[in-house]
């Protein structure tokens, strides 16, 4: 049996993760569970690689293209992964030897048993080593396909926002879309003092600055390993600027009840139970159990007593008492066009068709979620969405069907024309872009 030439652990590492997510997982989770397993440098290229590989994955298949003369779709999907990673490195990462680049590329063709695919690999390879000024972007005139290719989004996408936003905003937004997202992280109150943990990171050497739109988030500059530590230990949880507005936003009170409908993971139910010290009530509803194991585990880490978790079906009326929740959060169900830097895939698998069905889910989810809510109560709708479809929509549609609801300001500059909504953008505050809107009852 012929010998397999070795493969570097990081990019065996994003090869095995990229066909993973050509079947239907996510990226970000995948990374999580190789972490353990890679050394910190090979952990830092196997994340670039998945990561710059999803985000390019057009512009690298119309590259691979100008040099095989074929469509990629006809490819075995491993010689097309092989592709993109040989091309994004050779393009991308200029510390790398081209000759590492295409030897390595051809030991993984090897190792997926495609040996007769090897000098296709190679010869394609070889030649965009040596071809650096090719773009694929220079011979398309229609402009939403030159967009499209040069920022790797789907044409069908750039139209659609072009619709919405215009022609500078969506520039802006899809080439935000394509820069890595800075990491951001809140102290755990119940767990440790916001002043000890800041201090102790300063004398590790980590660099970080408040965020400019979450009051308790802290963004970083520089990480150190302390703070993978504190996260273990429970002290300090990642989480994006954007999403902890989100539950700010919330403003729940020590001794209030608070249902969060839809909560699993449990980044935003684990935070407002954090901010209520202890007191109240956070119940944390999903419809998937598996799903609410995520909530009970970081609730547990975080030391945070005053969560219960619930079963339900937020589509269908809900098994709760009327008027009994001080605080309802609907973070519905999303496309998660707002998280594309972290979430990269979400680009090439959503539909229009699918953000139809979305839409018409949230309707559903904020209707039975407004049943709950006491006078004098509030209800925050949000996604992690820039569609207007499964933003202003649902709560226009919401407001025209329930007159004892009207939106109340939010603590956030925003040049939305809806007083009580607010945004945020990738292109603008450098966070993940989400939708919120804050309703109160008033009888």
């Amino acid at each position: 049996m012929a010998k397999t030439n070795p493969v570097s652990p990081a990019r065996l590492a994003a090869f095995e993760i990229l066909l993973r997510v050509e079947d239907g997982a996510y990226s970000s989770i995948l990374l999580a569970q190789k972490e353990p397993e890679l050394e910190p440098r090979d952990r830092a290229l196997c994340h670039e690689l998945v990561m710059g590989v999803l985000r390019w994955q057009l512009w690298l298949d119309r590259l691979a293209e100008y040099y095989t003369k074929r469509p990629t779709t006809d490819l075995d999907v491993s010689i097309r992964l092989i592709l993109r990673l040989g091309l994004y490195q050779l393009r991308f990462l200029s510390r790398v030897p081209a000759s590492a680049i295409v030897n390595e590329s051809v030991n993984l063709v090897h190792r997926a048993r495609l040996r007769s695919a090897g000098a296709l690999v190679n010869a394609v390879l070889r030649r965009a080593a040596r071809e650096l000024e090719v773009d694929p972007v220079h011979d398309i005139s229609d402009s939403f396909e030159r967009l499209a290719v040069g920022t790797s989004h789907p044409v069908w996408l750039i139209e659609r926002w072009t619709r919405a936003f215009g022609n500078e905003e969506t520039e802006a937004f899809v080439r935000a879309n394509n820069r890595a997202a800075p990491v951001a992280f809140r102290v755990v109150n119940q767990r440790a003092s916001e002043e000890q943990v800041i201090a102790k990171l300063r004398v590790s050497g980590a660099k970080f600055e408040r965020s400019k739109i979450a009051k308790h988030a802290w963004r970083v500059t520089a990480a150190a390993r302390l703070l993978s530590e504190l996260v273990a230990s429970g002290e300090a949880y990642i989480q994006d600027e954007a999403s902890q507005m989100v539950a700010e936003m919330l403003a729940a009170k020590a001794g209030e009840q608070v249902l969060d409908l839809c909560a699993a993971p449990g980044s935003k139910t684990s935070q407002i139970a954090d901010g209520m010290n202890g007191g109240g009530i956070v119940i944390a509803s999903d419809i998937h159990a598996h799903r609410l194991q995520a909530v009970r585990d970081t609730a547990k880490l975080h030391n945070l007593a005053n969560i219960q978790c619930l079963v339900l079906n937020g589509l269908k009326s809900l098994p709760l008492k009327e008027n009994s929740f001080d605080r309802v959060l609907v973070d519905a169900p999303c496309s998660g066009t707002g998280t594309l830097r972290h979430n990269p895939e979400i680009r090439w698998r959503i539909s229009a068709d699918d953000i139809d069905d979305l839409s018409s889910r949230q309707k559903q989810l904020l209707l039975n979620a407004a049943r709950v809510v006491r006078p004098g109560g509030r209800l925050l709708y949000s996604t992690c969405s820039v569609e207007p479809e499964e933003n202003e929509s649902v709560v226009q549609a919401f407001l025209e069907n329930n007159i004892n609801f009207s939106l109340v300001d939010l603590p956030f500059p925003s040049a939305d024309t809806i007083p009580g909504v607010a945004r945020t953008w990738p292109q603008h505050q450098d966070t993940d872009g989400f939708f919120v809107a804050s309703l109160q009852r008033n009888s």
